[in-house]
């Protein structure tokens, strides 16, 4: 598998640029801009970085979801295991949100 722009090792210390953006911050706007051109491992990326609070993202099990199922629905396999491990921690209101937002 192709590995995508977070690597899911530990964090090195935040260091920040003259702009005031950290290297995370960096990646995870890298992501966002993969994700927004249709990168599926982006997407895996960020339900990573989301599931985990890594990165300088704060855990939200809802927006993972979402990064999750778009990874899933084009083809991501791992993506579809983490989709469903981290489905009975959702209300089904909030998977319900997660999928419009995916939509």
């Amino acid at each position: 598998m192709q590995q995508g722009f977070i690597n899911l090792v530990p964090a090195m210390p935040a260091t920040t640029d003259t702009d005031g953006f950290s290297g995370a911050d960096m990646l995870v706007a890298a992501c966002l801009a993969a994700a927004a051109q249709g990168d599926v491992s982006a997407y895996f990326d960020l339900g990573v970085a989301y599931s985990t609070g890594s990165h300088g993202i704060a855990c939200d099990l809802i927006e993972a979801h979402k990064w999750f199922n778009l990874a899933a629905v084009d083809g991501h396999e791992e993506a579809a295991l983490c989709r469903s491990f981290g489905r009975p921690y959702l209300k089904a209101v909030s998977v319900e949100t997660a999928a419009r937002d995916a939509r």
